[in-house]
């Protein structure tokens, strides 16, 4: 199966992805808690996927699947955002995220989502 980064910036979000992932026999091989963070583990693990939190302190999902992409543009990216907001999620869509769920997590919905990405 995929090894995954989980970024959010909340650990209740993170633990959640994260369960419903290894339920699915997906392996997360890190966790960052904001963009930067998230841009400097993916350079270390280089995994098959990234959940990405739009909303998080020091830099944010946008910016952080901008410069991932810009360095490793085959990089696959599920966006993770509230309900509401929907003007983000069409700027993380068009910066290259590949598809994006919704908070709370509905697991059907995140399943469907990775397989989707991982094609």
């Amino acid at each position: 199966m995929a090894n995954v980064l989980v970024v959010d910036d909340a650990k209740f979000m993170r633990l959640t992805i994260r369960n419903i992932l290894t339920k699915a026999n997906h392996t997360v091989v890190g966790e960052a808690e904001n963009g930067k963070e998230a841009v400097s583990l993916y350079r270390d693990y280089q995994p098959d996927l990234v959940t990405m939190d739009i909303t998080m302190p020091e830099m944010n999902g946008i910016d952080a699947v901008n410069e991932i992409l810009r360095e490793f543009p085959k990089a696959k990216i599920i966006m993770c955002s509230a309900m509401g907001q929907q003007r983000l999620i069409v700027e993380a869509i068009e910066a290259g995220a590949k598809d994006f769920i919704v908070k709370p997590f509905d697991e059907s919905r995140v399943i469907e989502a990775v397989k989707r990405v991982l094609g």
